[in-house]
């Protein structure tokens, strides 16, 4: 009798919006891993029905372990529908891979076989359109994965939720009394999917600005892939008939592309050229510096940290990048020279007190490090 009233009888009277049929409300979440939408549908059913605690019988009672012989349709062995009253289902915009097994973009009825004190199987079938798993067709799976389940904090309500979200994964967990089943999601080259879609877009509104070309080309500088597009975005972005621009934003970026494709010497004299044009402001030559430390390049940092002081005189923060550099060269006279102006300069307490300490340390012969 329970399992005839879940049938669709009266919730899928056509034109007629009735509530959901044990009043198992629907509900949805979407979650986005970097540009790929993930959307699970579902309806949700509670633990306590008609003021009776089902508590510690949901699994096994309610929800049988393995797959169990449905009362309706064909009557076959048959998962559990993952909730109640229609499909739940897993929507995905793009191609990714779930417990480490491919999926194709698209829309799948979400499945589960239960099972007692075991791994379950989690069961992707292509059709996503069905009322429960009353009609399954095990030839319609898309895929099937294992999946482990865990002691959860009590949930009343049937909940899936996003619990770990990263760059390129994430797990979906169905949570329901005190029980959850997490199902790890993951977008293999997740960087060919951003490059995909700029490309396109950059022929849109995006493509109008050398701005667009120059945080695309940035994007794959800091994947370290599609470098060859990223050079090609760069050079649009200086030279492009009405929308080019040569600047320091847009030197800078191919030199930083010339620099990711081991093209050291074209990197060089292309950021010679960005630090020395008129757009260069003083903060912008001093982080190409910063970087070369950072990189342990000081030669070429010092070279940097120069011409901003040729360029800038005693502004902010000429000489602390040549302090930093000469300290980091290990020349601790004239990094001291360069400190004792910087604390001059200084446009804060935090930074002329840390520079006081600087000078404290370099006038000891030692460096400094903050």
């Amino acid at each position: 009798m329970l399992l005839a009233a879940a049938l669709p009888a009266m919730a899928q009277y056509p034109g007629l919006s009735l509530p959901p049929d044990g009043d198992n409300q629907r509900a949805s979440v979407t979650q986005g891993i970097g540009p790929v939408k993930v959307t699970v549908d579902y309806s949700s059913p509670r633990v306590t029905l008609n003021g009776m605690d089902r508590r510690g019988k949901i699994w096994g009672t309610l929800v049988p372990y393995g797959m169990f012989k449905q009362p309706f349709g064909p009557g076959k062995p048959a998962p559990w529908r993952t909730g109640a009253n229609e499909n739940t289902v897993l929507t995905v915009s793009h191609d990714i891979e779930v417990e480490g097994k491919p999926l194709s973009a698209g829309r799948y009825g979400l499945f589960l076989v239960p099972e007692k004190d075991k791994p379950w199987t989690l069961i992707l079938s292509k059709n996503a359109n069905a009322w429960g798993s009353f009609y399954y067709e095990e030839s319609e799976d898309a895929l099937r994965v294992t999946v482990t389940p865990k002691k959860n904090a009590f949930r009343e309500f049937l909940t899936f939720d996003f619990t770990d979200r990263r760059p390129d994964t994430a797990t979906v967990e169905m949570q329901w009394e005190e029980l959850a089943v997490p199902i790890r999601l993951r977008v293999k080259n997740i960087e060919d999917i951003y490059i995909s879609r700029m490309s396109d877009e950059l022929r849109n509104v995006p493509g109008f600005n050398w701005m667009g070309f120059v945080n695309a080309a940035n994007y794959a500088v800091r994947t370290g892939k599609h470098l060859d597009k990223a050079l090609e975005w760069a050079e649009i972005a200086i030279s492009r008939p009405f929308i080019g621009q040569e600047n320091f934003l847009t030197l800078s970026t191919k030199a930083n592309v010339l620099g990711a494709m081991d093209r050291d010497d074209e990197s060089r004299k292309v950021m010679a050229q960005a630090i020395r044009h008129p757009t260069a402001t003083v903060l912008q030559i001093h982080q190409v510096g910063r970087t070369l430390l950072t990189a342990d390049k000081v030669d070429l940092a010092i070279e940097v940290f120069q011409v901003n002081v040729d360029r800038y005189g005693d502004r902010w923060p000429t000489h602390v990048g040549m302090a930093r550099a000469w300290m980091a060269k290990g020349d601790m006279k004239k990094a001291l020279e360069h400190a004792r102006k910087a604390v001059e300069q200084a446009p804060d307490d935090l930074n002329r007190n840390n520079l006081k300490a600087m000078i404290q340390s370099l006038e000891q012969g030692k460096k400094f490090s903050n």
